[in-house]
């Protein structure tokens, strides 16, 4: 059953949020409306710390990322720190830019696209695992416009996530598509309205926390390194994943509960 939540533009201070909204699952907010959620010092420090804070808890199975308001779901670097040759701040150990791009995750992200997703915004998006999206939302790595590269990930993301010509051409000529174009080109999943986009976003998170956290995890490690891997490397990761699974006690979980007729309960290990 989908869930319904209000749109997420309350500006509190913080500048990133974080939400229990449901069992097993974290809602994490880039809070600078004002500044269509572009990523500072504080956003880097603060989303880097919240990044490493869930994938250490075990109570989260699934977590969903969106910004405040209804313009941006993140603008990218915030172009006056760069001005006044802050840059440095906004990458922060081990997870890189926004603390986020790089980080070790093994829980599953679901981006839940609420407006522009921008340079380093794209980036923070295409380093989720799902991304979702309001159908007035546009997205583009413009960083050429502005004589930088869109090093956090996009130049080699974009092309894994969408046809490489496609990728190519938004990379040389920094043109924004608006959110039919990634829709049709598999960049996102599916296209919503801005009242819509938390409840389907935390509603397919609920549909994932419902699922063998552990076999959600090892699942994800593997397709993750689909790229990065040969088939036989990728087998052999496959393979391995399933013999830790075999060992734990999830794994009898779901067969008894089939047996049984009746919901499983996983814990975890």
């Amino acid at each position: 059953m989908e869930m319904t939540v209000e749109p997420n533009d309350i500006d509190d201070g913080r500048t990133v949020r974080l939400e229990r909204p449901a069992p097993h699952i974290a809602l994490v907010t880039l809070n600078r409306p004002a500044a269509r959620n572009a990523v500072n010092a504080a956003v880097a420090e603060q989303l880097g710390a919240i990044v490493a804070s869930l994938d250490a808890d075990p109570e989260v199975r699934a977590v969903v990322l969106t910004g405040a308001g209804d313009r941006a779901f993140c603008a990218g670097a915030d172009l006056k720190v760069i001005a006044a040759g802050g840059i440095d701040d906004l990458f922060v150990a081990p997870g890189g830019f926004a603390g986020f791009v790089h980080a070790r995750r093994r829980k599953p992200w679901i981006a839940a696209i609420n407006g522009d997703a921008l340079a380093g915004g794209l980036e923070i998006a295409l380093a989720c695992d799902i991304l979702l999206a309001v159908d007035t939302a546009r997205f583009g790595l413009p960083e050429v416009t502005r004589g930088l590269a869109a090093s956090a990930g996009g130049l080699f993301r974009l092309p894994r996530a969408i046809p490489r010509g496609a990728a190519l051409e938004m990379i040389a000529t920094g043109r924004l598509i608006p959110a039919h174009e990634a829709l049709a080109l598999h960049l996102v999943t599916r296209l919503t309205s801005t009242a819509t986009l938390l409840g389907v976003a935390l509603d397919l998170a609920n549909q994932i926390a419902s699922n063998a956290p552990l076999a959600v995890e090892e699942s994800l490690a593997v397709a993750r390194a689909a790229y990065d891997a040969s088939e036989s490397d990728l087998d052999r990761l496959s393979q391995a994943a399933q013999q830790r699974l075999m060992g734990t006690a999830d794994f009898y979980e779901g067969a008894q509960a089939f047996v049984d007729k009746r919901s499983p309960k996983w814990l975890g290990r």
